[in-house]
């Protein structure tokens, strides 16, 4: 029977090793016994393990080769400290990382080193590249990180976002990491750029891209949605990528395009201006249909031509939104043809809140609106693109400027969107046409429409030319409605009179 006498080693885990004692009986006298040859102990016993304990007895469990010299060993981890330490790990956390995987320290230090360079140019450094070799140990050695983390700094140019990075290299499987770089490719082959890549990952369920997508399920989502903006609805829409084709995407898209009469571009105008309407089922998007057709007496073409429109009426609450406000409009005497009319002008008008609703209601009931009358319907889908306050401050401005409620009443009678202006340039306007211009704020009752035109562009531009030909009498409206043409052509005749 061989008694070995194994090796003791003494080595401090906070520190760079100071000291290594070494006590190896003579191979010679053990293999004496016939147990085994010199040349079976070297193959054999070659990787020891040596247990090193420091001053509070807390272990750590590292190979050594037991016929390196004990100063190669020193030399090895003192170098190994320092290039964490280069990196601004601390000894602790260099020692934790040595813990979660051991493979550190019979790794190249240029590659260590070459990979935590590599690590900080994608941004991640301090906390988060701790975190992240903490969570994953062997991304310091494990080759499998390779050709992402190349493809991540030279082809997409560091791009992503640390976080989004994080996300990336955490992966419990990293096999999956190998498909990752030709998906990505794709997807800017098809026409995301680069600069807007990050965001697009960062949008979808990444775990679920990586597993359970391959690059030809991506392939063929990609083709479906081509003729009806292809690449550009998933750059608005990420999350689309993680949609099953066959089971979701397909019978959404079909569901509209029967709803438009096999319009594709129609379709594909409704899915670029709401790509979130294919995150809702058939069954959603077809019980809203139908209400809009039961309830309100629309034909599937006329709901289509709304949802053309304004595809957000498929999101909008059927019973907290929808029926209230179709009400609102029967209540004001409008029938089927009305009501399309209507929405079709003012569609934003079904989704507003009921506080929103209330608060413009009771300004235009306070200049002179009656109750349950198109006037006031009309009124109110006039305004559906202001908020509550601007309207508040435009109304405001108006009685600044010596108006009254019934001029006001008047003017957006005849010009419904003088409510709805910006109440900023609104003023700029006003100031405009009484102290430059010297007209009096009445004859906007006249010609409400004046404060729809552009203040430099338009009315300074007609203004001023007006001033050089002597004919500032001109009325607002023949000043600014006017041809170019022939608004030039009575400057230079009303010049000639003058001369």
């Amino acid at each position: 029977m061989v008694i070995l006498s194994l090796v003791s080693c003494s080595v401090s885990l906070f520190s760079p090793p100071i000291s290594l004692r070494l006590h190896i009986p003579p191979v010679t006298s053990l293999c004496s016994h016939g147990s085994f040859p010199v040349s079976t102990f070297q193959a054999e016993l070659r990787p020891l393990l040596f247990s090193c304990l420091d001053r509070r007895e807390t272990g750590l469990i590292f190979r050594c080769n037991c016929l390196s010299s004990p100063i190669e060993c020193r030399s090895q981890m003192e170098t190994l400290f320092s290039l964490f330490r280069a990196f601004g790990f601390r000894e602790e956390e260099t020692e934790m990382i040595i813990a979660k995987n051991p493979d550190v320290k019979s790794t190249s230090l240029d590659k260590i080193g070459a990979r935590i360079a590599s690590l900080q140019s994608l941004k991640l450094d301090g906390f988060a590249l701790q975190g992240l070799i903490a969570k994953c140990p062997n991304l310091l050695t494990s080759e499998e990180f390779d050709l992402v983390i190349t493809f991540l700094v030279d082809e997409l140019e560091g791009r992503l976002e640390p976080e989004l990075v994080e996300r990336l290299l955490a992966v419990v499987d990293t096999s999956f990491l190998l498909s990752f770089n030709q998906k990505v490719r794709l997807l800017i082959h098809h026409g995301i750029p680069k600069e807007k890549i990050s965001h697009v990952l960062s949008k979808v369920y990444l775990n679920k891209l990586l597993y359970q997508k391959s690059v030809e399920d991506i392939e063929r989502l990609i083709s479906f949605l081509e003729p009806f903006g292809g690449i550009g609805i998933i750059a608005r829409r990420p999350v689309i990528l993680n949609s099953d084709l066959d089971s979701q995407l397909i019978p959404r898209v079909e569901f509209i395009r029967n709803l438009s009469g096999e319009d594709d571009f129609a379709t594909g105008t409704v899915l670029r201006r709401l790509p979130a309407i294919l995150s809702y089922s058939v069954d959603h998007m077809n019980s809203h249909v139908e209400f809009l057709k039961s309830f309100a007496g629309l034909t599937s073409e006329q709901v289509f031509k709304i949802v053309h429109v304004f595809p957000n009426v498929i999101s909008t609450s059927k019973e907290r939104k929808l029926r209230p406000r179709l009400e609102f409009l029967k209540d004001c005497g409008f029938d089927s043809p009305g009501i399309f009319k209507f929405l079709s002008k003012a569609p934003l008008f079904l989704a507003l809140s009921e506080d929103n609703l209330s608060h413009k209601l009771g300004l235009l009931v306070k200049i002179g609106y009656k109750h349950r009358t198109k006037e006031l319907a009309f009124a109110m889908g006039a305004v559906t693109r202001t908020s509550s306050d601007n309207m508040q401050r435009v109304i405001g401005l108006y009685l600044s400027y010596g108006l009254s409620f019934e001029d006001i009443l008047a003017m957006s009678t005849k010009h419904p969107q003088v409510l709805q202006y910006n109440h900023s340039s609104l003023e700029e306007k006003l100031e405009y046409l009484i102290e430059y211009m010297g007209r009096e704020v009445e004859e906007l009752l006249a010609f409400p429409a004046f404060l729809g035109y552009k203040l430099d562009s338009r009315i300074k531009h007609r203004y001023e030319e007006k001033l050089k030909s002597r004919g500032e009498n001109m009325s607002l409206n023949k000043l600014l409605t006017v041809s170019a043409e022939r608004f030039s052509q009575t400057a230079e005749n009303i010049e000639v009179i003058c001369l």
